[in-house]
């Protein structure tokens, strides 16, 4: 039987992933965030795992260097990969949204037209902006996007958000959603046909236990 590659999220998605996948009979050891491993083999069940930062994630699954991944719609969106999206895992729930500061909040959306947006996610701020009729000047980042409007580097942020806490204590306040976002079971395409019977069981077998936690 050959190995099945599996990529992990670094990140909020990581332990739940984790989790529910050792609950379906795949595991290792010492699958943790933090290895220096590389590449972590469990060579009874014939699956490896490899941890890898979000936004590269997709692009391992494309290119077949994993066979399968799980991964943040909102980052699927973004990176638009050549893939197949198999299982809305349910969790990890998020939104992209729009945010501006307090102070600089304006009746609707189009009032903003022609400002500054800072972003880690350039290509959904760039298609929801077009698809409300609105020019904007683009700010992609990879850091803390909420810095942006308070030294004055853009006028607003699109960004992914769970509680809004983090907004809050900066004085944003969110004004439109750009995309709910949740966990997605992603795999490449060639893997899919040659070990379809393994991950249709998979995906049936993950879908089982969401049932058992109620995940929904």
């Amino acid at each position: 039987m050959p190995y099945l590659t599996i990529a992990l999220p670094k990140g909020k998605l990581f332990a739940k992933s984790v989790e529910l996948l050792a609950k379906v009979g795949y595991s290792a050891d010492n699958v943790v965030e933090d290895s220096r491993k590389l590449v972590i083999t469990n060579e009874v069940s014939k699956v490896k795992f490899i941890i890898v930062k979000t936004m590269d994630l997709p692009t391992y699954v494309e290119y077949g260097a994993a066979d399968i991944g799980i991964i943040g719609k909102d980052v699927l969106l973004e990176e638009k990969k050549d893939i197949y999206e198999l299982l809305d895992m349910k969790y990890g729930k998020c939104r992209l949204m729009v945010a501006v500061p307090k102070a600089k909040k304006r009746a609707k959306l189009t009032d903003y037209a022609h400002l500054r947006v800072a972003t880690k996610y350039p290509n959904c701020a760039s298609e929801f902006f077009n698809k409300a009729g609105m020019q904007m000047t683009i700010i992609k980042l990879n850091g803390s996007i909420e810095l942006a409007p308070i030294v004055g580097l853009s006028e607003m942020i699109v960004d992914i958000v769970e509680t809004g806490t983090t907004l809050k204590e900066n004085n944003l306040e969110e004004i439109a959603v750009v995309q709910p976002a949740t966990a997605r079971l992603i795999a490449n395409k060639v893997s899919f046909k040659l070990q379809f019977n393994r991950i249709k069981k998979l995906v049936e077998d993950l879908q089982k236990v969401m049932v058992e936690e109620n995940i929904k």
